[in-house]
């Protein structure tokens, strides 16, 4: 699945995602992937995660920063 991250509060240890389906999921440091630790200030972000359901309710895991492609740049025309 594919959202933002609405914020992460490091010091505490969780934060939430909106999904593209806009419902909101709880995701613990633990839930993040190796090599994407979570940051502050993420709020905004790009995530790509699995959407699970535990003892918890509904969170996510394997959470990965998604990084767009750097659009192409315009040619120049020589005449």
């Amino acid at each position: 699945m594919n959202g933002k991250m609405i914020w992460f509060n490091p010091e505490k240890g969780f934060g939430f995602i909106r999904t593209e389906e806009d419902e909101r999921l709880y995701v613990a440091a633990s839930g993040f992937a190796d090599g994407n630790a979570p940051q502050p200030r993420c709020g905004g972000r790009d995530v790509a995660f699995e959407r699970t359901v535990g003892a918890i309710g509904a969170h996510a895991v394997d959470v990965r920063y998604v990084t767009a492609p750097e659009p192409r740049r315009a040619r120049r025309r020589s005449r």
